[in-house]
């Protein structure tokens, strides 16, 4: 597919310059990668913790069990929500040939934005937390961050109901995750804390945070790869339908599974069956867009090699295989007899919000950010060790903590102390360190690449004479 749509009348299609705002697309790159780096140092804070290395002790607002909630609270609402912002402020005006809704009310967004992810940190650091994971947002910050998302949903959905004609699947996706993202959000914050209490609140609390992923960051991604990869590969999607087969899978049965994070718990076991039903259903949904993916680029494998953001995507797409095929295994009440509570959902969290999502949205980066700047690469190789560093970094990480939950649980149902348990860690917590050492190494290359890059970059007086020459 083209990245610009068919019109009868050439001469009638909006210049890119003038759908796109590219300061604003920087803008949100540079802070979804300011607070990638700052839950990276989150990360490490709770690593070190754990192989009783804190260089922090006794510090209370540096404590780790706060900077925890920093670490996810900063990836998902600083470094994937700009990031996915940013995307959207590119690809949304391209597919419908329409500018978002209002400029300033963008301008406006990004700021207020930063204000609540800003705000939720300082929030969390000083204790201000509410007792729901993954919603630990303070309770004077949901109120804002919901009007943030019914704002984002009015300004994105403007150019998309002015469309004539049928819409492509990724504005399916983007759509559906306006609406998703906002009823989620207010669910997950508002509910546990205000209207439910106890076993309830737990299924309520297990809904959101599954759907967060689900109904937040699997619909913009999926809709994001739908719009690259072909781009990318200058080539149709495989099939139309499995995208759609995807896309009516996952608003299905996604939310039907939030239970399965309360296996064994006061929770009716009808609901808990339910649950580990719907996910293994969704992992077969899943399997349809890998397979829909891999399709895609049949025929053209060296574009793995040769083309970078390809090789972003797809290594992104073997990892939600992964992913899934972990899921399938970990959800059934048998293995969760073993894996509860163990490294191995850590292990599992962090393939696949940075082996698929993550790496989407870095390749994303390496894609766009040499149109936004107007000039290639500083450095290729610099782009080659990005990736390499940041992929098997994230292997060794996500492997690791596999097998740390599995003699984890080895442990438990062996009915060993629990300082056991603890010491049979240390050598894959140290593993891990490394490994997240890394990841750090790999986004170092990358900020160096992007800072001298943006030297080579031409000024606006020198693309306004450029443009006039022409």
């Amino acid at each position: 597919m083209s990245d610009v749509a068919v019109a009868t009348d050439q001469e009638e299609i909006p210049k890119h310059g003038e759908l796109v705002d590219e300061r604003l697309v920087k803008w949100y790159f540079l802070a979804a990668l300011t607070y990638f780096f700052i839950s990276l140092a989150g990360g490490f804070l709770m690593a070190f913790q754990l192989i009783r290395h804190n260089s922090l002790d006794g510090i209370e607002l540096l404590s780790p069990g706060r900077w925890r909630m920093v670490h996810t609270n900063a990836i998902a609402y600083g470094f994937l929500a700009n990031a996915f912002l940013g995307m959207l402020h590119w690809v949304i005006p391209r597919l419908t040939l329409q500018k978002v809704l209002d400029k300033r009310l963008s301008m406006f967004i990004f700021v207020a934005w930063q204000v609540v992810v800003v705000s939720t940190a300082v929030g969390l650091i000083l204790g201000h937390a509410q007792a729901v994971e993954w919603g630990e947002t303070p309770v004077w910050i949901d109120p804002l961050a919901l009007v943030g998302l019914l704002l984002v949903a009015i300004n994105f959905m403007s150019p998309i109901v002015k469309m004539e004609g049928p819409l492509y699947v990724s504005l399916w996706y983007f759509t559906a995750a306006f609406v998703w993202t906002f009823l989620t959000y207010a669910m997950g914050n508002f509910v546990p804390q205000y209207y439910v209490s106890g076993s309830s609140a737990g299924a309520v609390g297990g809904l959101f945070i599954h759907d967060l992923v689900g109904l937040f960051v699997t619909p913009l991604g999926w809709g994001m790869m739908y719009y690259f990869v072909p781009i990318l590969l200058k080539k149709p999607v495989w099939s139309h339908g499995l995208s759609l087969v995807g896309f009516w899978g996952l608003a299905f049965f996604y939310p039907l599974q939030g239970i399965h994070h309360f296996l064994y718990t006061p929770i009716p076991m009808f609901l808990q069956y339910g649950a580990v039903m719907s996910t293994i259903a969704v992992e077969l949904v899943v399997l349809t867009v890998v397979i829909n993916f891999f399709g895609t680029l049949w025929g053209d494998g060296k574009e793995f090699w040769e083309n970078i953001p390809i090789r972003w995507f797809y290594t992104g797409m073997v990892y939600y295989a992964m992913t899934c095929f972990q899921c399938a295994l970990q959800v059934t009440l048998t293995f969760q007899q073993l894996i509860q509570f163990t490294d191995w959902v850590v292990g599992h969290a962090h393939l696949v919000m940075f082996g698929v999502f993550s790496m989407w949205l870095m390749g994303v980066m390496t894609y766009l950010f040499p149109r936004l700047l107007k000039t290639d690469w500083y450095s290729r190789s610099l782009c080659e060790w990005h990736f390499w560093l940041s992929a098997v970094g994230l292997l060794v990480m996500a492997g690791d903590l596999t097998l740390a939950g599995l003699f984890q649980g080895w442990s438990w149902m062996g009915m060993m102390e629990w300082n056991h348990s603890y010491n049979i860690s240390q050598p894959f917590w140290v593993t891990r360190i490394f490994a997240a050492l890394t990841i750090l190494g790999g986004q170092l290359c990358f900020l160096w690449n992007l800072y001298k890059t943006w030297q080579l970059a031409p000024t606006e007086a020198e693309l306004s004479q450029a443009t006039a020459a022409v």
